[in-house]
């Protein structure tokens, strides 16, 4: 069945073909509509492309990248106008081609088959795999237009069919005449492609005008006037003809040696296999769109090996061995799909009413494919899926696949979100825009769903805010609920998001304030180590009375505290108040001259005074502070006298020095670290704020915020709230123990990181496929 249909009637077709100046007239009409448009669109493209570089240049590593950049910059500069003459004379050279019949303009792809990929060049390669991936999007998405302008150009072509690659204004001749243009340029790959990125964006995207134009200008020339668009139902039939094109690259495949290499923009994959990652700096939406479009090459290559199915998770389901086979239609499909997930409802709820306290099993990839293998050959025995459809099965499974060994996610999540296989599913079936769309609410849902698990779910079995039965209900309501009207998916996400936000704000809160709290009694424990660490450095290796170690190590260390808390270490207070140690020390050594002793004498009153001021500040008790004032005093005066105090015995001395490292929070145990733990330790250095650790028993605890100075992490729960403040070198113990582990965790969606984690799985399996398939010639 054809996509659109065209109505047979005389109002929508000219009852005699078009003279030869009539098809002059249209083509020229058109070709200057095209080369109008098309000038001033490429204006802003260049103004754009300027912009673009200009970020380049500010975000280079290193000079030599940066000159390169400039350069580039003005070299684009300089030849502006001649690069705009170019692209327009290719696109208007383009018409005449259309005119003389030899208009077939390809992206490139046909020489990544076969033996022709070794001619292959690299820099050609870059270009190719950018055109591609900018028109085959862009033909999806001016479906509609293309497809009215083929059928119009058709009747000008003397009724020979017309289709992308012979338009005079598809998508791939704009990317084509901008390669030619872009030969004049003295400019590297990486620049070009820049281009092709900033083209995709400011002049492809903005093409709805003129297509707009040339159609409206046929129709008013009776070209095809009641053409009417008039896509078909059920699973849409972008579906099939995407199918179409996948059977087409499949049989190319066959022709050549299954060297097939496709790219889908972006940098190279480093980390083996047949296809480059597409670049993870694009945009999310387009990212991911690159990540989809590269996966289905991969799905097609893989089948294209012999005709094999190296498939795993469609394992159990009849594959169409050919064209011609009896394949299961669209309501065949979605029946088996329907009748699966009410089995999945009614096996939930009845573990639900049991209420056993046993956890909901996991309904794993190979029983859903068992599963759904039974219920097609229950509607017709000697069936088979299509291609495309087990493309879809496929990429379905593989990503809940993915969520079943995310670490992340808490068992006890995994086992419900499981039963979602059948409803997404359907929606892939039903939506096109499901695996395209990176904002479509199905992939939201399940991104929130999978996030509130992780946060508010633990392995333990505990479960805050009443998560884990919100996410039962959501699953529950789609098992039951959904059929095919995909507004389901936007009501729960509306309802669910808006719970989740609160529960947000409301742990974010409570997070910040625990924060706050720590913080500020790490910045007070930093103090009192800096000051025992500014006492001791004075007192270590002095023999000194036990009144003087009391004195410093106690009421005059909380008072430097308060200083270097208040006014911080670049004060004269914090000066003086450090002075102060110092003549203390001074004021206590024996004096034989007699200068020193004047200056003691001159000196004593101000420094008492002082002292007295700094104990009234910290509040310290007065009788005791009299005490340590007076025995200060009769040392002063033994000193005098040219006398030695007796020093404190050693294991006062020890217990006073304990104390105070004690009081500063400094650890007193003088137990070593291994080197093991310390390598352990430098790695815990390098840890981001919000990073989860697993405990023994399933308990999780985020790293919300530490001091990279003492090295003291806080770990909250799942509701914000302050667990423990522990060191790097317990944490470390804990790790290697193996009583703790880091869940690892990402900024990225859920959804993202599965299509990556597909992405390079299936890249492995192509490249040892292709290992394999060397070993056997």
């Amino acid at each position: 069945m054809n996509k659109y249909s065209i109505p047979q009637t005389s109002s929508c077709s000219r009852s005699s073909p078009l003279s030869e100046s009539q098809v002059i007239r249209h083509i020229k009409t058109c070709q200057s509509i095209a080369v109008e448009n098309s000038s001033e669109l490429f204006g802003r493209f260049l103004q754009k492309l300027d912009a673009r570089l200009t970020e380049f240049c500010g975000n280079a590593k290193s000079n030599q990248e940066q000159n390169q950049l400039i350069e580039t910059q003005r070299d684009f500069h300089a030849g502006s106008d001649e690069l705009e003459q170019y692209f327009c004379g290719y696109l208007g050279e383009g018409f005449i081609k259309f005119k003389n019949k030899q208009l077939d303009t390809h992206t490139g792809e046909e020489k990544f088959q076969g033996d022709m990929l070794s001619l292959v060049e690299n820099e050609d390669l870059e270009e190719t795999i950018a055109i591609s991936s900018i028109t085959h999007r862009a033909e999806t998405y001016y479906g509609e237009a293309l497809w009215a302008l083929n059928q119009r150009f058709s009747v000008i072509n003397d009724g020979e069919k017309v289709n992308e690659r012979g338009n005079p204004v598809a998508p791939v001749q704009f990317c084509e005449s901008l390669r030619k243009a872009l030969m004049i340029m003295p400019v590297g790959t990486k620049a070009k492609i820049i281009a092709y990125k900033v083209f995709d964006k400011e002049f492809i995207s903005q093409l709805s005008s003129l297509y707009e134009q040339i159609n409206h200008y046929l129709v008013e020339q009776s070209i095809l006037p009641n053409l009417r668009y008039n896509p078909q139902t059920a699973t849409g039939v972008a579906m099939r003809e995407h199918r179409g094109q996948q059977e087409g690259a499949s049989h190319a495949a066959d022709d050549g040696d299954n060297d097939l290499q496709l790219k889908v923009g972006g940098k190279s994959n480093n980390t083996g296999g047949v296809l480059p990652a597409p670049d993870p700096a694009l945009p999310s939406n387009e990212y991911q769109s690159s990540l989809v479009d590269a996966i289905r090459a991969l799905q097609g290559h893989v089948t294209g090996f012999n005709g094999r199915q190296e498939s795993s998770t469609v394992a159990g389901i009849p594959a169409a061995a050919s064209p011609q086979a009896a394949v299961y239609s669209n309501q065949e499909l979605m029946g088996a799909l329907q009748n699966l997930q009410g089995q999945a409802l009614s096996a939930t709820q009845q573990i639900q009413e049991n209420d056993s306290g046993q956890p909901i099993p996991v309904q794993t990839i190979a029983v859903f494919n068992s599963q759904l293998a039974t219920q097609l050959r229950q509607s017709k025995d000697d069936g088979a899926v299509d291609a495309e459809e087990m493309y879809t099965i496929d990429l379905v499974g593989m990503l809940f696949e993915y969520m079943l060994s995310d670490d992340n996610l808490p068992d006890s999540v995994k086992a419900l979100l499981s039963y979602l296989h059948t409803p997404f599913l359907k929606i892939a079936f039903i939506d096109m825009d499901f695996f395209q769309e990176a904002e479509h609410p199905a992939r939201l849902l399940l991104n929130n769903l999978a996030e509130a698990g992780v946060r508010w779910v633990g392995n333990d079995g505990t479960s805050q805010y009443e998560i884990y039965e919100k996410i039962k209900a959501i699953v529950s309501q789609l098992l039951e609920q959904f059929k095919n009207d995909v507004r389901l998916f936007t009501k729960l996400l509306l309802e669910f998001s808006a719970y989740t936000k609160k529960i947000s704000r409301r742990q974010d809160l409570v997070e910040r304030r625990a924060m706050e709290k720590v913080q500020g009694e790490e910045k007070l424990r930093e103090v009192k180590i800096r000051v025992n660490d500014e006492v001791r450095g004075r007192t270590d290796g002095r023999e000194l009375p036990s009144a003087v170690l009391l004195l410093l190590l106690q009421p005059w260390s909380d008072y430097l505290a308060f200083v270097l808390l208040r006014y911080g270490d670049k004060s004269d207070s914090w000066v003086r108040a450090l002075k102060v140690v110092d003549y203390i020390l001074w004021s206590i050594q024996p004096k034989q001259d007699i200068a020193d002793k004047t200056r003691q004498v001159e000196l004593h009153d101000d420094l008492l005074d002082t002292i007295e001021a700094g104990f009234e500040i910290i509040g310290y008790d007065q009788a005791k502070g009299k005490k340590l004032l007076e025995a200060l005093v009769s040392l002063q005066k033994m000193a005098l006298q040219s006398k030695r105090a007796k020093p404190a015995p050693a294991p006062m001395r020890d217990k006073l020095e304990t104390q105070a490292a004690e009081r500063a929070g400094q650890n007193t145990n003088r137990e070593e670290v291994t080197q093991e733990e310390q390598k352990m330790v430098e790695n815990l250095k390098m840890i981001e704020f919000g990073t989860w650790f697993e405990f023994e028993g399933g308990k999780r605890l985020k790293v919300a915020w530490y001091n990279s100075k003492t090295l003291h992490y806080m770990l909250v729960n799942q509701m914000g709230k302050k667990v423990a403040m522990t060191s790097g070198v317990e944490l470390a113990r804990e790790m290697l123990a193996g009583n703790a582990k880091i869940i690892a965790g990402s900024s990225k969606p859920f959804f993202e990181r599965a299509l990556e984690n597909i992405f390079h799985s299936l890249n492995a399996r192509v490249e040892a496929i292709k290992q394999e398939e060397k070993g056997r010639e």
